[in-house]
C-alpha cells in the first residue's frame, strides 16, 4: 500500500494546508488509538505528546490530545521537549506510545507529528499503513464513560535532563571548560544548557528565547555560523548547536572549527576501539564522505551505506546488531546509549571521547581530512527517466574508475521533487566540481 500521509519522518507540511490542519491532526489521533486499541485487549493505553516551541504547536497538541481521548486513549502531555527526550519517557514511563510535534529543522510555518514505540523506537512502514488505512475508515467516537484523559506530566525536562548525564560516565566532568549552547530557539532551549551547566561546565546560550515564530532562524544546527561567532567572540571551549526538536548536532571547536556528523561518528567510534569495545562498524549513508569511510578501513572498521536519512540508518544497524552510525547533517545514534538520534547525548559521547583521550578534536581527527564535494541539483523533465541515459552512464563509469579510491561519483533522484542530485567527491576539489558538471551537462543532454 502507497503511503498518503507518512514520509521518511511522519507527516509534515506547512500549517494551514492540508494535512497540517487541526481537524487532521483530531481524526489522526483518533485513528492512531483505533490501531493501538487492537492489540490492548481491553487494556486502558497512554500515549505521551511532546513539541516543539513552534507556535502552531499549541493547535496540534489540542487537536491530537482531542482525536486521542474520543478513541478512549489517555494522553500526558510534555510541553516544550527534545523529539530523542519523548522518545526516551515514552519507554522509561512504560507508555504506549509517543507523539512529537515538530518539523524538526525547517522553519516555523511548517510543522510535522511523528511517533515513537512503547519501545522509544521509530515505527515500522507496516505501522504507518495501518493507521492510513484507519484514517480512511468512519471514526469510531466512544461514549462518555470511556473517553481518555489528558494531564500534565509533572518535570518531565527535569526526568530527560537525568537521563543525558547518564549517558557518560561518572568521570566526566566539564569543570574548567566554557561552553556556548546554541539550542535553535528550539525544544531544547530549556534542556540543552542545563545539561552542561550541572555537568561542571560554564555555559552560555544563544538560539535559547524562543518566541513561537524564530525556530531554527539564523540558529543552530541549520546556520552554525552563529555559533562559530559566539565561540570565538566569547573564548568558549566548545559550541554545541541543535536543530529544532534537538537530534541533530554541529560542534565547535575553541578556533571556530566546524565539525560535522561525519566527523563526529568517526571520533564516537574510535573512542570505543581505544576502551576496548568491539567496533565490528558503522553505519553512514550514501552521503557520508568517503575520507571517513578510508580512515574507519584503515582501522579495521567497516563503514556500511544505507539511504539518507537516520530511519534508514537506524534500520540497518538494527539488520546488522551494529551500535553506531549517522549523517554528516549531524544525526547521530549510540543505540547502546539512547534509542533514537540525541543531538545532546551524541555532544556528550564526543567529549568523553576528548577528556578520556586527552587530545584535541584537531587531533584526533588527524586521520580525516574531508574530501570536497561538489553537488548539482539538475531538474528532470516530466516523464524522463534518467536511468536509460546511456551518456551518463558511461561517462559515470568512466569517471569513477578514473577517481578510483581517490573519490566516488553518487548520483540519485529526490525523494520531494524532479531533481537528479548529481554528486562526485574527490581528494581535489577543482577535480570533484569539473567532474560533476560534465555529469550535469549528460543530464541536461547539453552538446
Amino acid at each position: 500500500m502507497a503511503r498518503q500521509y507518512f514520509g521518511t519522518d511522519g507527516i509534515r507540511g506547512t500549517v494551514g494546508q492540508f494535512p497540517i490542519t487541526p481537524d487532521f491532526a483530531l481524526r489522526l489521533g483518533h485513528a492512531v488509538g483505533q490501531v493501538l486499541l487492537r492489540e490492548a485487549q481491553g487494556r486502558r493505553l497512554t500515549v505521551l505528546i511532546g513539541k516543539d516551541t513552534r507556535i502552531s504547536g499549541y493547535m496540534l497538541e489540542s487537536a491530537l490530545e482531542a482525536g486521542f481521548a474520543s478513541a478512549g486513549v489517555n494522553v500526558l502531555l510534555t510541553g516544550p521537549l527534545p523529539t530523542p527526550g519523548v522518545a526516551y519517557l515514552t519507554r522509561a514511563l512504560r507508555l504506549d506510545l509517543g507523539v512529537v510535534i515538530s518539523a524538526s529543522h525547517n522553519a516555523f510555518p511548517d510543522n510535522g507529528i511523528k511517533f515513537f514505540s512503547a519501545k522509544g523506537e521509530k515505527l515500522p512502514d507496516a505501522w504507518e499503513e495501518a493507521v492510513e488505512q484507519a484514517l480512511a475508515e468512519a471514526p469510531a467516537w466512544v461514549d462518555s464513560a470511556r473517553l481518555g484523559r489528558a494531564r500534565r506530566l509533572d518535570d518531565a525536562q527535569g526526568r530527560y535532563i537525568e537521563f543525558c548525564k547518564s549517558t557518560v560516565s561518572g568521570e566526566l566532568n566539564l569543570k574548567g571548560l566554557k561552553f556556548v549552547v546554541d539550542a535553535a530557539n528550539g525544544a531544547a532551549y530549556q534542556v540543552a544548557p542545563a545539561v552542561f551547566h550541572e555537568l561542571g561546565g560554564e555555559v552560555s546560550s544563544i538560539g535559547c528565547a524562543p518566541n513561537g515564530m524564530n525556530i531554527n532562524a539564523g540558529v543552530g544546527a541549520t546556520s552554525p555560523a552563529a555559533l562559530v561567532a559566539a565561540v570565538k567572540e566569547q573564548g568558549a571551549d566548545f559550541g554545541i548547536a541543535l536543530d529544532g526538536d534537538a537530534d541533530r548536532l554541529q560542534l565547535v571547536d575553541r578556533n571556530g572549527r566546524l565539525y560535522n556528523g561525519d566527523e563526529l561518528l568517526y571520533v564516537m567510534a574510535m573512542d570505543r576501539q581505544a576502551k576496548g569495545e568491539a567496533v565490528p562498524g558503522v553505519v553512514g549513508t550514501l552521503m557520508t564522505n568517503m575520507a571517513v569511510e578510508v580512515a574507519l578501513a584503515e582501522q579495521g572498521i567497516e563503514l556500511v551505506r544505507a539511504k539518507v536519512g537516520d530511519r534508514y540508518v537506524l534500520e540497518e544497524l538494527a539488520a546488522r546488531r551494529w551500535l553506531l552510525g549517522g549523517e554528516g547533517s549531524g544525526h547521530l545514534l549510540a543505540l547502546d546509549r539512547h534509542s533514537t538520534g540525541d543531538g545532546i547525548v551524541s555532544a556528550l559521547q564526543v567529549l568523553q571521547a576528548v577528556q578520556h583521550s586527552g587530545r584535541s578534536l584537531p587531533e584526533l581527527l588527524s586521520a580525516v581530512t574531508l574530501y570536497p564535494q561538489t553537488m548539482i541539483n539538475v531538474r528532470l523533465k516530466e516523464g524522463e527517466d534518467w536511468r536509460q541515459n546511456a551518456r551518463l552512464a558511461s561517462l559515470s563509469a568512466e569517471i569513477s574508475a578514473g577517481l578510483g579510491r581517490a573519490g566516488r561519483v553518487l548520483i540519485r533522484p529526490s525523494g520531494t521533487e524532479p531533481v537528479l542530485r548529481v554528486m562526485v567527491e574527490a581528494r581535489d576539489a577543482a577535480r570533484a566540481r569539473q567532474a560533476a558538471e560534465q555529469l550535469a551537462a549528460a543530464v541536461r543532454g547539453d552538446d
